[in-house]
């Protein structure tokens, strides 16, 4: 059985880079969750933050690894740090995967994220995102195209997914 990988990124800022990683995945053969379509997300947004939290639980439902494709702003989204803290918390390993050097629908490339970002409090205490992923790598310096696979499943072993 193939595994099942939930994808989060910054929808706004990110979509075209985040779909060019989509896409390799999913041409390999291989399942993934956390996309949407921006009307899709536009109507649940109307219908309150609510509803798209829930959205992303269900999403992370049969997930075992959870791959962050981290641009510029990525990890200070709420809905980002929300999908974080809820795969940390259900067990799913967590890798972080630049993705600031794809080229965008314009042909731009971004700033690189801050991994060091809090995403969240657990015991009072903050959550850094680099303190708790299985690895962060970089799509393009580090031929994410083939070695995303070994990536995921490295970072599987890691949490016995």
């Amino acid at each position: 059985m193939a595994r099942r990988v939930f994808f989060s990124f910054h929808y706004e800022n990110d979509i075209s880079r985040s779909m060019v990683v989509r896409n390799n995945w999913v041409t390999q053969g291989k399942e993934s969750a956390g996309f949407i379509d921006k009307a899709e997300f536009e109507k649940m947004e109307r219908q309150g933050e609510r509803v798209i939290y829930n959205w992303i639980d269900r999403q992370l439902e049969g997930t075992s690894v959870t791959v962050v494709l981290i641009g510029s702003e990525t990890l200070e989204r709420k809905f980002v740090q929300y999908e974080i803290y809820k795969s940390w918390e259900r067990g799913n390993a967590i890798i972080g995967v630049y993705i600031h050097s794809i080229r965008d629908f314009n042909s731009n490339t971004s700033r690189k994220g801050d991994v060091c970002t809090v995403i969240g409090k657990y015991n009072n205490n903050p959550i850094c995102f680099n303190e708790i992923c299985c690895g962060i790598y970089d799509y393009v310096a580090q031929d994410g195209y083939n070695n995303m696979g070994i990536w995921i499943e490295n970072a599987a072993r890691t949490r016995n997914k």
